[in-house]
């Protein structure tokens, strides 16, 4: 890939992140408080779901735009020696190279999107969202790359955008059942009060207080809400992020 490519996957990535987050921003929102330790009606219930938009919509644009960039990237770093066995691997390498670098700005804006409580603490819980965006990246992008390729082999032709919206929903669905818990322990250490033993960010101790607690019940809680919108968002977000490129990439080439 070159330059220009690399140029398009930043700007492809934060359009479709930045749409995602502020469409399916109320389902988040119901989905942190079932999983938040005082409760969902405690928490809130259904008020007030649109609050903490602004650090999401600060923060969703350079998020996606850094995870596409450095997904792309790897992904062409990795491509020279590449072959059809391999190309899972790599994939998920590129995948959690991605979630690693926009975690850096990912765990703030969700830090004060639901803790509403200044700069302090930002980065709380950057281990625990790191630890659960590379499982669920792990599953969701080789799972998403391998349906786009089965589709465009069955049809002989690449995969239109909704097709890979299709897929990216489906890839992103599955994921994020299988994810859930860590999704719980991260939603606990982030609301957690300081100094206590889950603010600490140890995932194990957070899931194994809610186990003790709660059970399985508790591990999986908000599990539906996180299925239906992490599904609708890779419908949203991978197709926009493969129609965004197909555009950017056609204006590119008439420009350069």
């Amino acid at each position: 890939m070159n330059q220009p490519g690399f140029v398009v996957s930043l700007v492809a990535g934060g359009v479709a992140g930045a749409s995602v987050d502020l469409i399916l921003f109320p389902l988040d929102t119901i989905k942190t408080r079932l999983q938040s330790p005082q409760g969902f009606k405690k928490a809130g219930g259904f008020r007030g779901i649109y609050a903490g938009v602004p650090s999401t919509a600060i923060g969703s644009f350079p998020n996606a735009a850094a995870f596409f960039l450095t997904y792309e990237y790897v992904k062409w770093f990795l491509y020279p020696d590449s072959s059809s066995y391999w190309m899972p691997a790599k994939h998920m390498l590129a995948a959690s190279a991605g979630e690693v670098v926009a975690c850096l700005i990912r765990v703030p804006s969700e830090v004060v999107k639901q803790r509403a409580q200044g700069i302090q603490g930002l980065y709380r819980g950057y281990k625990s969202t790191v630890l659960r965006e590379i499982p669920f990246s792990l599953v969701q992008f080789p799972l998403w790359e391998y349906l786009k390729a089965l589709w465009s082999w069955r049809q002989d032709h690449a995969v239109d955008s909704w097709q890979s919206a299709l897929c990216g929903a489906f890839a992103g669905g599955f994921a994020a059942v299988i994810t859930t818990p860590l999704d719980v322990a991260k939603t606990r250490i982030m609301l957690a009060k300081a100094g206590s033993s889950t603010a600490g960010g140890s995932v194990l101790s957070a899931l194994q207080g809610v186990w003790r607690s709660q059970g399985l019940t508790g591990l999986f809680a908000g599990v539906f809400p996180r299925m239906a919108a992490i599904s609708l968002g890779g419908f949203i977000f991978l197709g926009a992020y493969d129609q965004a490129r197909s555009m950017l990439s056609t204006v590119g080439r008439k420009s350069w």
